[in-house]
């Protein structure tokens, strides 16, 4: 039996959380919000010249490269390395983008609005980043690490994840009786130490206990 091509092995696994189909690059500062999400999660494939189905379009043009070339380096701060590579399936060319998952997270791109933003990547979406794991991002990359106390509000937390799945940010707060800035830290504190992960329930970010 014939071996299939490497991106047609890729386009039949569909859009997950590591891999994305573009029929074109027509917005750089889009493009950027995708580039980010994959460095701020596990890393990712971005197939250029295959629409959302999986049928092979191809590129057009040298501009698709210098479309994620501005995205990369100009809309993502801290700017994102990637690689590229241009594969030719049954007379089209498709040009793959490879992001790697980044030590220098987080990584910010613009919003609609111009606004800069991270993102990370759930699914086959890109998927706001709230407050709390940017700060836990920062953290983590802090040569001096992270220290936790234990105080009664990360008991209170620990006890009420140990019969409940996850808890948001607001329900925290409540429960414990503190103002959002100090659950801000105690939750990014956490996340940098590996004690707590964070899921995303519909579209919402939310902590649950590490296995």
């Amino acid at each position: 039996m014939k071996k299939r091509h490497p991106v047609e092995e890729w386009i039949a696994e569909g859009e997950h959380q590591r891999l994305d189909f573009k029929f074109e690059v027509s917005d750089s500062k889009k493009i950027a919000r995708t580039l980010c999400a994959f460095a701020n999660t596990d890393g990712g494939r971005l197939l250029i010249g295959v629409k959302d189905n999986g049928v092979i379009s191809g590129v057009r043009s040298e501009e698709e490269y210098y479309m994620i070339e501005a995205a990369a380096g100009m809309y993502c701060r801290p700017a994102i390395p990637f690689e590229a590579t241009r594969w030719e399936v049954k007379g089209k060319t498709v040009l793959e983008i490879y992001v790697s998952p980044s030590g220098a997270k987080p990584h910010f791109a613009p919003d609609k609005d111009g606004k800069y933003r991270a993102y990370l990547r759930e699914a086959d979406e890109n998927i706001l980043a709230d407050e709390v794991l940017v700060l836990a991002w920062r953290k983590k990359s802090k040569p001096a690490g992270t220290l936790l106390k234990v105080s009664k509000p990360v008991e209170k937390l620990l006890h009420y994840l140990d019969s409940h799945p996850h808890i948001r940010l607001s329900q925290f707060c409540r429960m414990t009786r503190i103002d959002y800035r100090t659950g801000k830290n105690i939750l990014s504190d956490m996340i940098a130490l590996d004690t707590l992960h964070y899921t995303v329930e519909n579209k919402r970010i939310v902590y649950t206990r590490s296995t």
